[in-house]
């Protein structure tokens, strides 16, 4: 799967409205066949900040997602609320969900 988490530093008077003015790209998003989550989440520490946490099915999936019409027009609707160029890590990884974290296992509840 491609996984990718980017990281967005919303313009402050944007900030407590972000989730909302990424809403219809967001929906576009998880509704692609190819997507497997697209997640937002906002920065405890500085409140301007928000981080994306995506995964697409593949590579063919990922080059869908940037060839949509929805990216497109979030290419030209976001970038004016935000206060820079978002910070992105892009890989590959061999495994199509997330892994459970071992080192910090929860016994099952019966």
């Amino acid at each position: 799967m491609i996984f990718i988490t980017a990281k967005f530093r919303v313009l402050p008077e944007y900030a407590d409205r972000w989730i909302e003015i990424a809403d219809e790209f967001t929906r576009a998003t998880r509704s692609e066949p190819g997507c497997l989550w697209f997640e937002w989440s906002r920065s405890v520490t500085d409140s301007t900040e928000y981080v994306l946490v995506e995964a697409f099915r593949d590579e063919e999936a990922g080059a869908a997602h940037v060839q949509s019409d929805h990216f497109k027009e979030a290419q030209r609707t976001l970038p004016p609320h935000l206060a820079e160029t978002p910070r992105v890590v892009n890989t590959t990884v061999p495994q199509d969900d997330w892994s459970e974290l071992g080192e910090m296992a929860v016994p099952r509840q019966s």
